[in-house]
């Protein structure tokens, strides 16, 4: 299926939930941590039982639509991989910089632990979006869930970071939020706690910062009515490490 600009994707999948998806960050024609997205495209293909996610075909795949794109492709974009028993569909749309310091908000939505779909980028997203469209209605940029057990998870589409008595920390796997690709590479490149805690300790932070392909690192600036440096010394840091690491390996 051709590469589509601009345009969302609406397939069966999408209406059932009976998919998997990735969201990429593409710069000049180039998606960031291709393999990566792809691997955990296939893990969480074999764990929902869709069709087999052959990495290295679903790749040249990918480039290849990439490439017939051409200059239809916005410089930075928003890359859409989209798996279930119909195949691959892709699609790109133009990517706004991810600006200044983010509000964010928590909410009575819960993330369930052993959920069948928990930790997987599932196209059943319905939680997540109807626990942002809330946080944006008290005028929000992003929403913060706990576990069922009440220990800090993610946000609706990013993983949190926080640093308490100078100590950087992550919310477990075991809370269920999703492994997220800068997650992973924030962990590998300048290292953090991964901690089951509860949403209270966001009370206690002194910075918080936000991860996602398309955000990257971003700094929050208020939770509910607590505060935080933004940027504070260390999110910047983390900042300035994954830009540098990023620029110099584009699959890592």
């Amino acid at each position: 299926m051709p590469l589509r600009g601009g345009r969302p994707l609406y397939s069966d999948a999408m209406r059932t939930g009976d998919g998997v998806f990735e969201t990429l960050r593409m710069v000049d024609g180039v998606p960031f941590a291709l393999t990566r997205h792809l691997r955990r495209m296939a893990d969480s293909a074999a764990a929902l039982g869709l069709p087999e996610v052959v990495v290295d075909d679903v790749r040249e795949q990918v480039l290849r639509e990439v490439a017939e794109a051409g200059g239809g492709v916005a410089p930075v974009a928003r890359l859409r991989l989209l798996w279930s028993a119909g195949g691959l569909q892709v699609a790109h749309s133009e990517l706004p910089p991810a600006d200044g310091a983010l509000h964010v908000r928590t909410t009575s939505w819960r993330r369930s632990r052993g959920a069948g779909a928990g930790g997987h980028k599932s196209t059943d997203y319905v939680d997540n979006l109807v626990a942002l469209r809330e946080a944006v209605a008290a005028g929000a940029d992003e929403v913060l869930l706990a576990d069922s057990g009440g220990n800090l998870a993610e946000g609706s589409a990013t993983n949190v970071f926080y640093v308490v008595g100078g100590e950087l920390r992550t919310p477990s796997l075991v809370t269920g939020c999703l492994p997220g690709i800068t997650r992973a590479l924030v962990l590998e490149w300048v290292g953090a706690r991964e901690v089951e805690e509860p949403l209270g300790v966001l009370e206690e932070a002194e910075e918080v910062f936000l991860t996602s392909s398309t955000r990257e690192v971003q700094a929050v600036a208020s939770c509910d009515a607590w505060t935080y440096a933004a940027p504070g010394p260390l999110t910047t840091e983390v900042v300035r490490t994954f830009a540098a690491r990023r620029d110099a390996q584009l699959d890592p």
